[in-house]
């Protein structure tokens, strides 16, 4: 589970519930019809933009980017590596039954283990990681979608509630409280936007690009296995995706084990 999407999701809510209960009572914040134009009108828009396959499978995107943790990329290499030890003393096909549960990386390894040339290995695995791409591109564009969206309803619900506070103005009594309905509709959408959809959508396009990081490293990974580098020439081969301090890291887990 991605600890600081929930931390942020139910930390933001609590600040702005605590601000309104400060401020008075929680129920003035409730409008049924506001929340149904925000709400329904951002969805309508959002089926208008996006087929509905696009939208079912961002929500599943969603749904799998805050669940399944990504490997660091140190364990990627340190994998790499061992896998590395086995195929230069057993042979491809010992890697056979050493396939790991990430999926990408066990299907590198099976086009190794079936006999694949490093070409077509290299086309292949290029071409998953370009379509994964594209298909997270697809769910952070529905949620961008919606950022923009429901803001947009938002105002539509206040000019909705404004005509109606006008179109009775013989209570004066009655115009302050109905001010006060129509603004909410704008408070909804702000807060749908930049508390739910516009955050989302950029912790996809974050969780795409280090899973496209991660992949990028296994694919290299596999290909020094496949042309038969030693340990030391892969490690070094990979190392060069990292951070400065991920491969100083990695130096110091290297020392330990020489030491020890």
């Amino acid at each position: 589970m991605d600890l600081a999407t929930i931390i942020g999701l139910i930390g933001g809510s609590l600040l702005v519930f605590l601000s309104i209960l400060i401020g008075g009572s929680p129920s003035i914040f409730i409008n049924i019809p506001g929340l149904l134009i925000v709400v329904g009108g951002t969805l309508a828009t959002c089926f208008i933009k996006f087929s509905i396959k696009d939208v079912i499978n961002s929500i599943k995107v969603v749904m799998k980017a805050f669940t399944v943790k990504l490997e660091p990329p140190d364990k990627i290499i340190n994998d790499m590596i061992s896998l590395n030890k086995i195929a230069r003393k057993d042979g491809l096909m010992a890697l056979e039954n050493q396939m790991p549960k990430d999926e990408f990386s066990a299907k590198a390894l099976r086009f190794m283990v079936d006999g694949f040339d490093e070409e077509r290995i290299q086309e292949m695995l290029k071409k998953d990681i370009q379509l994964t791409v594209q298909r997270h591109t697809v769910g952070q564009n529905v949620f961008r979608g919606m950022g923009s969206s429901a803001p947009a309803f938002g105002m539509i619900g206040t000019l909705i509630g404004l005509v109606q506070m006008l179109a009775n103005m013989s209570n004066p009594q009655s115009i302050g409280p109905a001010m006060a309905i129509a603004l909410l509709t704008t408070l909804y959408g702000a807060l749908l936007a930049n508390l739910v959809c516009l955050p989302i959508a950029d912790k996809l396009a974050l969780r795409s690009q280090r899973e496209q990081e991660n992949r990028a490293l296994t694919l290299e990974g596999v290909l020094g296995i496949y042309r038969g580098l030693t340990g030391m020439v892969l490690e070094e081969t990979l190392k060069i995706h990292l951070s400065p301090k991920d491969r100083d890291k990695i130096e110091a887990k290297d020392k330990v084990a020489e030491a020890a």
